[in-house]
């Protein structure tokens, strides 16, 4: 056992880390096949060495801004001298090749301003890396014809992704859309996951920043986001519903109700700095935010069987 982490399990951590590179390494290939094939590369193959190469670019990006994401909430912890374990990572299917990472905190975060740290401090450093990746990604885009058909899925964009490609391409002409570098895709999943931990529910880190600044008035804007978030899945994305069923199925199993575990200082002042970072994250949270990450997969969609749909 680590004494610093309190983690038994250490090769499990690396273990799903070796294995979460080559499922987004997968996914990075048929990324690069889309781009290529769109850009007008003809002739090629899932073992190209181009679409290898492109492929392994969109791991690599994607898995420093997962990382990235991760080391902020560790090292803080450290920091604090909160027990906490190495990152677990998630491989996922060719989709997108991962369901993100999560860290186990396995000791109490006592104070306000370390639970807001330790929250903060992991979508802060995620979003720091998944910007580059997205304008390193969008100047190597291209805007061209791409014929729509019964199977084709379309991306939904947060809104920062709206405001740079409108800068690098301006208004793109009817009939063609946008052909995405993997580097910018894997940006687009960096805001994902970003947006998906702010949102100020339960243990995500938006529900820790929301406990750290409201205090027990963040269990009901906890009730408030469950009730946005079941909309958003029946109108928008699956995506919404199953994070609400999630969170309701682990807040309910440990009897806290919505209810952050309190620190020592619940009604000390959050302080000048912090109060001010809160707002640049609230900002974050709605450049980063897709309603729709996959347009037509909103559970009223699936009902009816709207096009565009993953079943």
């Amino acid at each position: 056992m680590n004494p610093m982490t309190g983690d038994r399990k250490t090769w499990l951590h690396g273990l799903l880390f070796g294995l979460t590179i080559l499922t987004t390494w997968f996914a990075g290939l048929f990324f690069a096949m889309s781009f290529l094939s769109t850009a007008g590369v003809s002739g090629i193959s899932l073992f190209d060495p181009s679409v290898v190469g492109l492929g392994f670019l969109y791991a690599l990006a994607l898995m420093i801004i997962l990382t990235g994401h991760e080391l902020g909430h560790y090292l803080t912890c450290r920091r604090y001298g909160v027990l906490a374990t190495y990152p677990y990572f998630i491989p996922g299917p060719p989709f997108l090749g991962t369901f993100g990472a999560f860290i186990r905190i396995k000791s109490p975060v006592r104070f306000k301003q370390q639970i807001f740290d330790v929250g903060a401090n992991g979508p802060l450093t995620g979003f720091a890396l998944a910007l580059p990746a997205l304008v390193i990604g969008l100047a190597f885009s291209k805007v061209g014809p791409v014929p729509m058909t019964p199977d084709t899925i379309s991306f939904g964009e947060p809104l920062l992704f709206r405001l740079l490609s409108g800068l690098f391409f301006g208004r793109i002409p009817e009939g063609s859309s946008l052909i995405l570098h993997p580097v910018g895709f894997a940006g687009w999943v960096g805001l994902l996951v970003t947006a998906i931990n702010l949102v100020p529910l339960g243990q995500l880190d938006g529900g820790h920043v929301a406990y750290a600044l409201l205090g027990r008035r963040a269990r009901l804007l906890s009730r408030i986001m469950v009730g946005f978030l079941i909309v958003m899945g029946l109108f928008f994305h699956l995506t919404w519903l199953i994070l609400a069923a999630v969170l309701l199925f682990f807040e309910f199993r440990s009897k806290m109700r919505l209810q952050h575990p309190p620190v020592l200082d619940e009604d000390a002042p959050l302080g000048t700095k912090r109060t001010i970072l809160s707002i640049v994250i609230l900002l974050i949270f709605i450049l980063s935010f897709i309603p729709d990450p996959v347009k037509g997969v909103g559970l009223l969609d699936l009902i009816k069987g709207a096009p565009g749909s993953l079943g």
